[in-house]
């Protein structure tokens, strides 16, 4: 009897998180190995304020989810001590936390993952995570566009200084003209 209530509970568990793995843009499996408790909570809050979760489930159990969702990539990567990264909203932001975490605890190991349904190598996950953010883009893009403004707003200017100097500006001829009219009468 107790046998199939475990048995029926593990298979639910792997349901769940078969579902959760399908509805995901990102799943990180990472070595947690040698983390401290402290270092740990830190990176939880971390990857909360990121909108992702990170929970530490047994491998037979990621296995047989990922085999439900007929991903069979990641199998190799399942020894050891697994925790899974995950996030429904975004994918860039989730994996730069793990990657800077990975940087400062060398103990701490991405094993491998999957983007938008699609497994990924470790390498392209650090490829990825060391990319810019969308908003350090914007902001570079922001400062181009603003240099080349502050360009043309120079350039116009000494158009405009050149033609004065010559008289060609609408304001010189306006003014010749209300001094030749003067001098008519």
């Amino acid at each position: 009897m107790a046998n199939k209530d475990v048995i029926a509970m593990k298979e639910t568990k792997v349901k769940e998180l078969a579902e959760h793995i399908k509805d995901a843009k990102l799943v990180l499996l990472v070595d947690y190995r040698g983390t401290t408790v402290e270092a740990d909570t830190k990176l939880r809050k971390d990857i909360r304020d990121v909108n992702a979760e990170l929970k530490v489930i047994k491998n037979n159990i990621i296995k047989r989810a990922l085999d439900a969702n007929g991903e069979d990539g990641l199998n190799d990567v399942l020894e050891g001590p697994t925790a899974i990264v995950s996030s429904k909203e975004d994918y860039l932001q989730p994996l730069k936390t793990i990657y800077k975490f990975s940087k400062d605890h060398e103990n701490y190991k991405i094993k491998g993952g999957i983007i938008d349904g699609k497994v990924t190598s470790v390498e392209e996950l650090i490829t990825l995570a060391q990319l810019p953010s969308r908003e350090e883009l914007l902001a570079k893009l922001a400062g181009s566009l603003l240099g080349t403004i502050s360009k043309l707003a120079v350039a116009l200017d000494q158009v405009k200084s050149k033609k004065e100097a010559e008289g060609d500006s609408p304001v010189a001829e306006q003014a010749t003209e209300e001094v030749k009219e003067e001098v008519k009468a």
